[in-house]
């Protein structure tokens, strides 16, 4: 009966949360704005109920150019020729499952599937297969790796960047 409850009491938030959509974004498409934490935007699961106030933002790369990051957020790009490639897969499981070390160092993950699109990201960063890179708000490329990381990996090298250490002296950061 215990059980129950914890079920019922975990899937009403979510459920709530997954029917409701902000005024203004009838067609589930906005521009990434400094401050706000949107929605999540991609494939995979909803964020717990414990995290409705703030969502890790995913981008499909189509829907995502990347000046509009620049100074804004650190773009962390997971590249794939399908969405079904198993290292994408758990890449995305792993930056979903454990999230709030990367808001709080302003990510926001594009992915990008489809070689034939040729979107932006793909043109500027030329990957080959499965491919990770860790951008910085300046926009240069900081890492690639070839095969998933965790989300204490991506923070600990995200901590090292020159433009993150100055967030963190500046302001106290964690």
């Amino acid at each position: 009966m215990k059980l129950k409850r914890l079920i019922f009491l975990a899937l009403v938030p979510l459920l709530a949360a997954m029917g409701s959509r902000p005024e203004g974004e009838a067609d589930g498409h906005r521009p990434y704005v400094r401050g706000e934490v949107p929605a999540a935007r991609s494939e995979g699961p909803a964020a717990p109920a414990g995290t409705a106030a703030r969502a890790l933002t995913v981008l499909p790369a189509a829907e995502a150019d990347p000046a509009e990051f620049l100074w804004q957020a650190r773009p962390v790009v997971v590249f794939a020729d399908t969405a079904a490639d198993p290292a994408f897969v758990e890449q995305l499981a792993a930056l979903q499952r454990d999230p709030a070390p990367l808001i709080a160092r302003d990510v926001v993950v594009v992915t990008d599937t489809d070689p034939a699109a040729a979107s932006a990201w793909r043109r500027q960063l030329r990957p080959e297969g499965f491919s990770l890179v860790l951008m910085d708000k300046d926009g240069q490329v900081k890492q690639r790796k070839p095969v998933p990381w965790s989300v204490r990996e991506i923070t600990r090298a995200i901590d090292k960047f020159p433009l993150r250490r100055q967030e963190i002296g500046r302001a106290g950061l964690p």
